[in-house]
């Protein structure tokens, strides 16, 4: 045991003797996460992994200052930044969209609210019924840490969601997940038809397209019709091709997946996310917002 305690003692010593300008390079080479675990090797690591060349370069290049402006009080050292931003989110100047980093890569990620969003609920005919309006209007919300309001719908049978955000506002050479962030009224009708909801996630030429549930309730739907006719268990649903469906967050929200997209050199224009819903609505969705999360980064 002795002999354990005396030799990491030598290694730590020897550790403590490299250059500072070399460890803080080898720091600065991690990520956030690994930078916090340096600073316990020694007073000198805690030195380098606290100081702002480190931290400066978790931090992105192309981090909006409209972000930094928004921060009160402002940070007096690049962790202290960074840790506020991982914390956040933090609205930027438009009101309509937030900001924060991820907290393993340092990642920007970002939300756009319902007012950011291009919503459109608009009349469409219905046999029998002539021309239907699709009304809705904003609403006051809480257990939102960011936004005030959410956009709610009344009544209709089409509903077209489309949200853009510029390439350069994005990480490089990340890979991004887009999830909506809607809920349900309490006293909504109509709401689970089982039918498929087509998104559209493009950037740069390369599109890509998948279905989705809008309401968990709808995967009741699903899962009962296809026992009425032979059965199968949801277990094999998603090796099956299924649609993916909304899930229950832990601030009461539900969020659903809606695809994923790779940001290059952030020089591809704009990332446009759509999703357009032809199924019987009639009341309940509420749209809080479109979230953009990394999941990851290239070496």
């Amino acid at each position: 045991m002795t002999e354990s305690v005396t030799t990491a003692t030598t290694i730590v010593c020897e550790i403590a003797r490299l250059p500072v300008d070399l460890i803080l390079a080898l720091i600065a080479r991690t990520g956030p996460r690994d930078a916090c675990r340096a600073a316990v090797v020694s007073p000198t690591f805690h030195t380098a992994a606290d100081s702002d060349i480190v931290w400066n370069s978790f931090l992105p290049s192309n981090l909006p200052l409209s972000a930094l402006g928004e921060l009160s009080p402002l940070a007096p050292s690049k962790k202290a930044l960074f840790m506020q931003l991982f914390d956040g989110p933090v609205l930027l100047a438009d009101g309509l969209t937030s900001i924060w980093l991820d907290k393993e890569t340092g990642a920007m990620c970002y939300m756009l609210s319902a007012r950011k969003l291009n919503i459109d609920w608009s009349e469409v005919p219905i046999a029998g019924y002539g021309w239907i309006p699709i009304n809705y209007r904003w609403i006051p919300i809480t257990g939102s840490r960011i936004f005030s309001d959410a956009a709610k719908c009344w009544s209709g049978r089409r509903l077209e969601i489309h949200g853009k955000i510029n390439s350069s506002m994005l990480s490089k050479h990340t890979t991004y997940t887009a999830y909506i962030v809607l809920g349900v009224d309490d006293g909504c009708c109509c709401f689970g038809s089982c039918q498929k909801t087509p998104v559209t996630i493009s950037l740069g030429g390369r599109m890509s397209t998948r279905d989705v549930l809008l309401d968990s309730h709808d995967l009741e739907h699903l899962h009962s019709w296809q026992m009425r006719r032979g059965g199968i268990s949801r277990a094999c649903g998603a090796l099956l091709g299924y649609p993916r469906f909304s899930s229950q967050r832990a601030d009461g929200w539900m969020e659903l997946e809606l695809g994923d997209f790779h940001n290059g050199e952030g020089d591809d224009g704009e990332v446009s996310i759509s999703l357009v819903d032809t199924s019987f609505r009639r009341s309940g969705l509420i749209v809080l917002g479109i979230e953009i999360i990394a999941k990851g980064q290239e070496a």
